[in-house]
């Protein structure tokens, strides 16, 4: 291919990249002034504003005032308001007593109701919830106003329903849909949700059935910027995370639309989640899918949305939302393989193919994929020893984490034309065989066990034209090449950036694998490349460039701050205190306190504090002993009953605290009530660590625990009772943060802690 051709045809793919990513949401402008029927972004955001001035999680004091604010909102709508509370334990043994917040618009019919859902809690403590999830509940309000403003009366009813206690357990929503009586009447849920602070909003459907109805109504309603496909769920159910909306589909198998965005993942549960930091274009697709689908399913039967079949769809610029059932999958990569042996077995006949060179292809196909495979792999691993400070980035995605993908995408592209440059004299169409048969082996995977991802043969029905093509002619339109090659990149640019993204840089092999396939499926467009080895240099120049972008902004300032972390615990059993902190690498701000040497009590770690990542402690101190009171611990029953010992305590702060965990080494406790509240049979058995329960405590409420164990057993049980106190307590003088550091997320942090074991014989 000439010089000039090989570029045209590169940055056209580049820019069909970019237009492929720009085009996937909306750009923001301001509209406050944008008419009372239209969802305003600039209105949204002063909802989010209002909602993020301070962190309001359960027992915290912005609690209330986020809580009012809301309720004020909806009543300026005209709306009735409710409250509803109660204590909920949900299925991840966290306790809490939410206050959910409730209105209701009647419609004209007596059908199902259709359920708007986002959370109004941030996560303990330190977050401030712009994104996670005021975001949410700023596009409820705003799309709600705007749709009263018509005048016009829905079908259904509508039943808006801000939960609380979602961070801790999903407790609120729990406290719904068991409990509650407009729980029977929904007939379908669009509930709103962030991982992050920015990037384009994704759609995942979830359902105990099939999703036909689901696919096929939101394709009518016709949301503008659709990011949806049948493989976003299909990941979403193996990650240990839920919803608000998975207690609807479990507990009443009540059906769903999530909407959520996980681009810039570093904000996610901390301080940094701020109104600032949220994408405008964000929120403004937030809203571009509910204004349309609030209209849409106000106005549609409900109930008729169930179905028993299953539809493969994915988003694709130019064309949408694409679906088809399930039925085809096996049809279309039945067709798939007969054209790649019609195409193979002519190629040979007429001597366009080599049976030696197609087994030849197999060698640098095998090459670029364990080559960049492990590269991959390792990259995260060399990345946290190379910068420590990394390893207090729980999450696994640094600030600088976007260079590091496009330098490590770079890498990759380098690694593929400079082995493909050592196999230049091969034919491009031999060189395509290998890729074509390793493309549909994954094909025949995905449609055995993920067929959610079938949608993955499009691009190879496009490269079995392309094969078709170089075959047949000897110098292939360029555009025509280009133009084949479109459905994998639009496809799959987007993963490329998601995996390392939404799951951390530890799969940075996702990127670089991906990048790797999407390659071999340009082939024929790549394979007629002269100059691969030019090519396979400014790849590795993009490496080395975007490497050392990334290395200068590979520290931390007032804008990206370092998570650092630091409690005080006093155990009351040993009458000793100590300073402890998560942090591997501790700034001078808990370094004071730590001391120099890298230390850690083991005993600490005995019992797992819950959190996010399951983190231990690494480093602790001796500290000072302090007049902290630990809880009141009172045994109110203690009785055997046939073969069974009961227990019942009641636990009071004898302090403000935030929380009460619990923990038991005995694996034969076999029922729990806390708070007259039964914790779940299934929790109970599949426990591994010490945890038994933890209440995050409102208003310094005491605790009340039934434990049901053998009557012959012992029962040794320790309470960790905890406050986020710690930088305020008259009694410590613990300094404020610098401003290049934030707390710590995901973990129990900024608190004082005590601790006592009490056995039961």
């Amino acid at each position: 291919m000439k010089r000039f051709s090989s570029i045209l045809s590169f940055l056209l793919l580049v820019f069909a990249i970019y237009w492929g990513f720009h085009i996937s949401m909306p750009v923001y402008e301001e509209d406050i002034s944008a008419p009372e029927s239209s969802f305003s972004t600039d209105r949204a955001l002063e909802h989010v504003k209002a909602l993020s001035q301070e962190p309001h999680a359960i027992g915290f004091p912005g609690h209330k005032k986020v809580q009012d604010y809301i309720i004020s909102q909806l009543e300026e709508m005209g709306l009735e308001t409710s409250l509803q509370s109660g204590y909920s334990v949900g299925d991840w043994g966290n306790m809490s007593k939410p206050i959910n917040i409730l209105a209701r618009i009647q419609g004209s019919g007596n059908g199902k109701a259709l359920l708007l859902l986002s959370h109004y809690d941030s996560h303990p403590h330190s977050s401030l919830g712009a994104s996670d999830a005021g975001s949410g509940v700023a596009t409820i309000l705003e799309s709600v106003r705007a749709f009263l403003s018509r005048g016009k009366e829905p079908i259904n009813d509508i039943i808006i329903l801000f939960t609380d206690g979602e961070e801790l357990g999903l407790n609120g929503a729990d406290l719904f849909v068991n409990e509650h009586n407009w729980a029977k009447d929904v007939g379908l849920v669009l509930n709103f949700e962030a991982r992050g602070s920015g990037g384009p909003s994704y759609t995942f459907m979830e359902t105990n059935r099939g999703n036909q109805h689901l696919v096929s109504e939101f394709i009518k309603a016709n949301p503008k910027f659709p990011m949806a496909n049948s493989l976003y769920y299909s990941i979403y159910k193996m990650l240990p995370n839920d919803t608000d909306l998975t207690v609807f589909r479990e507990s009443r198998d009540i059906q769903g639309f999530n909407f959520a965005f996980i681009d810039d993942h570093f904000d996610y549960h901390t301080a940094q989640d701020s109104y600032e930091r949220l994408d405008k274009n964000t929120l403004a697709h937030q809203g571009s899918y509910l204004a349309p689908l609030l209209v849409h399913f106000s106005s549609i039967a409900l109930d008729q949305l169930p179905s028993l079949n299953d539809y493969v769809y994915f988003n694709i610029p130019l064309f949408g939302v694409i679906s088809y059932p399930f039925d085809w999958i096996w049809p279309m990569l039945g067709l798939a393989i007969f054209l790649f042996l019609l195409i193979f077995i002519s190629g040979i006949r007429k001597k366009r193919l080599s049976i030696k060179a197609t087994l030849t292809g197999f060698v640098p196909l095998l090459l670029v994929i364990a080559l960049n495979g492990v590269i991959g792999y390792f990259s995260w691993p060399i990345l946290k020893w190379a910068y420590p400070n990394y390893n207090d980035i729980l999450h696994g995605f640094t600030y600088n984490g976007y260079a590091y993908i496009f330098a490590f995408a770079c890498l990759s592209l380098a690694i593929c034309f400079g082995v493909y440059y050592k196999f230049r004299k091969m034919a491009p169409a031999d060189l395509v065989v290998a890729p074509l048969l390793l493309w549909l082996f994954i094909c025949g995977i995905l449609a055995k066990y993920l067929p959610g991802a079938s949608f993955f043969i499009v691009p190879v029905f496009a490269l079995l034209a392309a094969w078709y093509v170089i075959q047949n002619q000897k110098m292939p339109n360029v555009l025509l090449m280009v133009f084949l090659g479109l459905p994998a990149v639009w496809l799959y640019t987007p993963l490329i950036k998601g995996f390392p993204v939404g799951l951390g840089l530890k799969m940075m092999i996702g990127c670089t694998l991906l990048v790797t396939l999407t390659f071999v499926l340009l082939l024929p467009l790549f394979g007629l490349y002269t100059r691969k080895k030019k090519w396979a240099y400014l790849g590795l120049f993009g490496f080395i460039g975007t490497m050392a972008y990334a290395h200068i902004h590979s520290g931390f300032d007032a804008e990206n701050g370092k998570p650092s972390s630091l409690v005080y615990i006093l155990n009351e059993d040993t009458n000793t205190a100590q300073w402890a902190s998560y942090d591997q690498v501790p700034i001078e701000w808990n370094g004071a306190f730590l001391g120099k040497e890298a230390k850690i009590d083991e005993k600490l770690n005995e019992h797992l504090i819950s959190s996010k990542y399951n983190t231990l402690f690494k480093r602790s101190a001796k500290a000072p002993l302090k007049a902290i009171d630990g809880p009141k611990v009172e045994t109110v029953r203690d009785t055997i009953i046939e073969n069974n010992r009961i227990i019942e305590l009641c636990i009071t702060p004898q302090r403000d605290v935030n929380r009460l965990d619990i923990f038991t080494k005995s694996m034969n406790v076999e029922k729990v009530k806390i708070n007259q509240r039964e914790l779940s049979p299934y929790y109970l058995e599949s426990r591994k660590a010490s945890k038994l329960v933890t209440h995050y405590i409102t208003d310094n409420a005491y605790t009340e625990i039934e434990i049901t164990i053998p009557k012959d057993s012992i029962l040794e049980l320790t309470f960790q009772e905890a406050s986020n106190n710690l930088l305020d307590h008259p009694l410590f003088s613990v300094p404020k943060r610098p401003e290049n550091s934030i707390p710590m997320p995901f973990v129990l942090n900024d608190a004082i802690i005590t601790t006592k074991t009490i056995k039961f014989e």
